[in-house]
């Protein structure tokens, strides 16, 4: 137990933190075991909340894959995947709509509302708020790269952030499904970090942060000491051309590296396992995760 003072201490340090963030816009992509426990999952809509009464603005944008994937087993479907991305055909497409939007995104409202919240959910097909284009999935062999068509999968195009921003200026905390629309109103499935990217640099955000299932980066991730707590733009492409991030990292990276070309002010990969691993990013002195700047 916290002792008064370490407990008004804590607080203290909090302070120039929430007044830092006040008024601003926080883009929180949720997604991981953060997802999938229900004690972490309490905690993250804590979190969520404590921001929002101390005047911070959140957008939420979620993934889904597990949840989608036990679905298209219930139902008799396998799962593909071309370099990671999921093969989506019509029927796949069906399930990808009926688990982000009919299931995921209505129970993070209700959570949200029913903390005290005043919670909207939406998907990119909302007001066109996510315009998507068709992504092939690129296959290397050797020298050769081939794109292969995987279906509706799609990247982002463009956000239609006044959808977002009319929200937020409403007192809401809109909470995204990453389903784009294309031109000829076909849905599509995109990565939810490359949404969540897309959104926070709309909206220049102040800070956009990943919930993982890792601690953020390392120079070496067998050895704990090599943790980074802060990183640049430039160190970031240099240690993914040579090898130091690699594999799940890259998408998460990149992602970050396109917040911060769009707009956003900072960005954070953090670990979503922490109990209030928000709370603690956000507001001590410290941090938990690896935050990624422009310069």
């Amino acid at each position: 137990m916290f002792s008064p003072e370490d407990t008004a201490s804590i607080l203290v340090e909090a302070l120039p933190y929430i007044q830092k963030f006040y008024g601003k816009t926080i883009v929180i992509k949720y997604g991981g075991n953060a997802m999938l426990s229900d004690e972490l999952k309490k905690k993250v809509i804590k979190d969520i909340t404590l921001m929002k009464f101390v005047g911070i603005r959140p957008v939420i944008v979620h993934g889904g894959g597990p949840d989608i994937t036990g679905f298209l087993k219930k139902i008799g479907k396998k799962s593909e995947f071309v370099s990671g991305l999921r093969v989506t055909d019509e029927e796949t497409m069906e399930v990808v709509e009926m688990v982000l939007i009919g299931k995921i995104n209505s129970e993070i409202v209700n959570l949200l509302n029913q903390a005290g919240n005043h919670a909207v959910g939406l998907s990119g097909k909302d007001a066109s708020l996510i315009e998507a284009g068709k992504k092939f999935a690129e296959v290397h062999d050797g020298d050769a790269t081939e794109k292969v068509d995987i279906g509706h999968v799609g990247e982002v195009k463009k956000i239609h952030d006044h959808v977002l921003n009319d929200l937020l200026d409403g007192g809401y905390i809109p909470v995204v499904a990453p389903v784009g629309v294309g031109s000829e109103g076909e849905s599509y499935n995109i990565n939810a970090d490359y949404v969540a990217a897309k959104v926070a640099g709309a909206l220049k955000a102040e800070k956009l942060l990943l919930l993982t299932d890792v601690e953020g980066i390392y120079k070496n991730y067998e050895d704990k000491s090599s943790f980074i707590s802060s990183i640049t733009e430039a160190e970031i492409r240099k240690y993914i051309s040579d090898g130091t991030i690699s594999g799940g990292m890259i998408p998460k990276v990149e992602a970050c590296l396109d917040a911060l070309t769009d707009g956003a002010r900072k960005t954070s990969i953090i670990d979503g396992r922490l109990p209030h691993s928000l709370l603690l990013e956000l507001f001590t002195e410290k941090g938990i995760g690896t935050e990624i700047v422009k310069e």
